[in-house]
């Protein structure tokens, strides 16, 4: 399992390369769950640790396929991220197949090796949204990498105040069977990591609890990295 750690700039890298991150995530976390980076600093993150490391870049989320969304993700994979992550606010699977396919296409004009990820939401009821448990049939049908289930409200509740772990564990199993890289996030805490190590996703995303501080205003911390880590591999 692989611990992917979302940082807000260029100088929380470290602390999370300390701490033991296998992806480092760059988001703007004062603009949502998904937030999308300035381009300066997804480019210094990506000068300070290309290619030795994986780094996954957010878009923000969207319903519709416009030129603008293609050319932010042709700009992520050309900076060398390994990922483009996108959430999904629609609630048409046709636009999401063909807004994730249209991705796909465009980041593999300038990097082979970059995959499009799509976010569902487990609280996708409250926003309008596809459900989660559609992601990997849209996954597979637009030819992308994987999905990950987050949450699109930071308002304290976690992803298993939306999802029962009986029901994650098959979601899960319908990504591998699909070849599907399969991520949880959404809020976790530590006091998560025993369920989350009994479903054993791919990739355990946190911002938050890897941070001193709250996920907007806080900082990455080694230690807090560290003891995800730790309780990641117990």
């Amino acid at each position: 399992m692989q611990l992917l750690i979302s940082i807000a700039n260029v100088s929380e890298a470290p602390a999370a390369l300390q701490g033991g991150a296998d992806i480092i995530d760059v988001k703007d976390p004062a603009a949502g769950a998904l937030g999308a980076p300035a381009a300066d600093t997804l480019g210094a993150v990506c000068h300070k640790l290309s290619p030795d490391h994986d780094i996954s870049a957010a878009l923000g989320d969207t319903a519709t396929a416009g030129g603008t969304l293609s050319l932010a993700a042709v700009g992520a994979a050309a900076l060398g991220v390994r990922f483009v992550k996108l959430g999904l606010t629609t609630d048409q699977v046709d636009q999401a197949i063909a807004l994730l396919r249209r991705l796909q296409q465009s980041v593999r004009l300038v990097n082979p090796a970059c995959g499009v990820i799509a976010v569902g939401y487990a609280d996708a009821a409250q926003i309008g949204a596809l459900p989660w448990p559609a992601l990997p049939e849209i996954a597979q049908a637009a030819g992308i990498e994987g999905c990950m289930i987050d949450t699109a409200l930071k308002n304290g509740q976690t992803l298993f105040d939306h999802c029962a772990e009986a029901g994650l564990a098959p979601w899960l199993a319908e990504c591998r069977q699909a070849g599907l890289h399969c991520a949880l996030a959404g809020s976790l805490r530590l006091v998560d990591l025993p369920a989350i190590r009994r479903l054993a996703p791919d990739i355990a995303g946190f911002r938050g609890a890897a941070c001193t501080g709250d996920r907007v205003n806080g900082r990455v911390s080694a230690e807090r990295v560290a003891a995800l880590r730790s309780a990641l591999e117990a």
